[in-house]
């Protein structure tokens, strides 16, 4: 299998995986949003420490130990992650499952807005005209729901963040996922400790099985995650970002087919508002990347000029 191949099974595998990331969500109840956080982290750690222990690639946290920079920065990774993953959380088991798929197709907009007040980026025209219409989906939700659409913007806001964050660092999937998760484990060992005193834990009194789908939490949180990773590094970015809509879209349908949540009118007319926006940012985005190709075949030296040379 060619490795572009193998790029698009690996992308493909991890946004369904994310897709239908909801109805594995609905199954850990009873157990509330920060009960799933804490076991969702912990068991990423132990999950990957045993991956990275098969590989022999532990030396890693020796090096990294010398860099109080990259350390400070995986902490504040750590915090949007945990802040994201806990919002989604809370936001699937109580029946927002609609909302949660907003904040992910409107991530790649916010991502472009850090772009420009972050990094200081140049948009071209239609990622201005994007961002407008991605702003009117927003005015026109917020209308419909009667209050901001906060959880679409915390999801969206903190996920873009941590992209941001992420691609400065530059860290390998599994490794930065481990410290991640280890910078959060010892709150989050905290908080079952607490939980476990005052009588409100729910792992291991509800079933065999409840308590299995918690544990596998870990493993659930961390192969999309790697097979992201594998993905990332054998498709072009244009390629991966087409195919990053799939997740929403799935987990949109869970809401409206599975979980039966409303969509009246004026919120199906602030998706499709959001839909036009991630249309033209698509666009604008393969119509750039087809023209840097273009350009690097013209400007590329052909074998008689080499030869001169």
């Amino acid at each position: 299998m060619t490795p572009l191949r193998l790029g698009y099974l690996y992308g493909f595998g991890a946004y369904l995986l994310w897709g239908f990331f909801p109805l594995y969500l609905k199954l850990l109840r009873p157990a509330g949003p920060l009960e799933i956080l804490a076991h969702r982290i912990v068991w990423s750690v132990a999950f990957v420490a045993l991956l990275l222990a098969a590989q022999r690639n532990i030396a890693f946290l020796r090096a990294l130990a010398r860099r109080p920079r990259v350390l400070a920065g995986i902490t504040v990774a750590a915090a949007l992650i945990a802040v994201n993953w806990g919002t989604y959380i809370y936001g699937v088991n109580s029946d927002r499952v609609v909302e949660t798929a907003l904040g992910y197709f409107i991530n790649p907009l916010v991502v472009v807005l850090l772009g420009v007040t972050v990094l200081r980026e140049r948009l071209r025209r239609a990622q201005w005209v994007a961002l407008g219409v991605g702003g009117l989906a927003v005015a026109v939700l917020t209308v419909d729901y009667g209050h901001v659409p906060y959880l679409a913007l915390t999801l969206a806001l903190s996920f873009g963040g941590y992209s941001l964050v992420k691609k400065r660092l530059g860290l390998p999937a599994a490794e930065g996922l481990f410290v991640e998760s280890a910078v959060l484990a010892l709150p989050a060992l905290g908080y079952l400790g607490w939980l476990a005193s005052s009588g409100g834990v729910q792992f291991g009194h509800v079933s065999a099985t409840h308590t299995t789908l918690l544990v596998l939490a870990g493993a659930a949180t961390a192969v999309p995650l790697l097979l992201f990773a594998g993905a990332a590094n054998r498709l072009p970015l244009t390629n991966l970002g087409m195919i990053q809509y799939l997740a929403p879209i799935l987990q949109l349908a869970c809401g409206v087919l599975i979980f039966h949540e409303p969509m009246p009118p004026a919120r199906l007319a602030g998706f499709a508002l959001v839909w036009l926006a991630l249309i033209v940012f698509t666009a604008d985005a393969v119509r750039t990347a087809r023209r840097t190709r273009i350009a690097a075949r013209t400007n590329a030296p052909t074998p008689a000029t080499t030869a001169a040379r």
